[in-house]
């Protein structure tokens, strides 16, 4: 009998190790799940993160994008005022010197003066 009480008594004391071999891997397995936990969880928050700044500077941007793009409207019609302005200024220029300048031109172009060249040769 006491080889038999010997057997059981290993055995109990086998599968008391057994089951603290068991408790230990849920231990370690829970803490490995509560890691994967927080990990996922640190990813999410992340990801929330990262949409939220994206959104933000997407928002900045297109406020950037509206004044340089209304600046550049309004520049062009700015320039096209310019530009009709110095049209009527060179039309009322051109139309009041106009005529002076054609006499001048043509004064030097009918007023001719028959001259020798200096490298001319008489040859005889």
């Amino acid at each position: 009998m006491t080889s038999q009480s010997q057997g059981i008594h290993q055995l109990l004391q086998a599968e008391k190790r057994a089951k603290d071999k068991l408790e230990e891997a849920k231990k370690k397995n829970g803490c490995a799940s509560r890691k994967e936990k927080r990990l996922k969880q640190a990813k999410e928050e992340a990801m929330a993160e990262i949409d939220q700044y994206r959104m933000q500077r997407e928002k900045e941007f297109r406020l950037k994008q509206f004044k340089v793009m209304g600046s550049q409207s309004n520049l062009s019609e700015e320039i096209e005022e310019q530009t009709q302005g110095k049209i009527k200024e060179l039309s009322g220029s051109y139309n009041k010197y106009m005529e002076s300048v054609l006499k001048q031109l043509l004064n030097i172009v009918c007023d001719v003066k028959p001259e020798i060249h200096v490298n001319y040769r008489a040859t005889n």
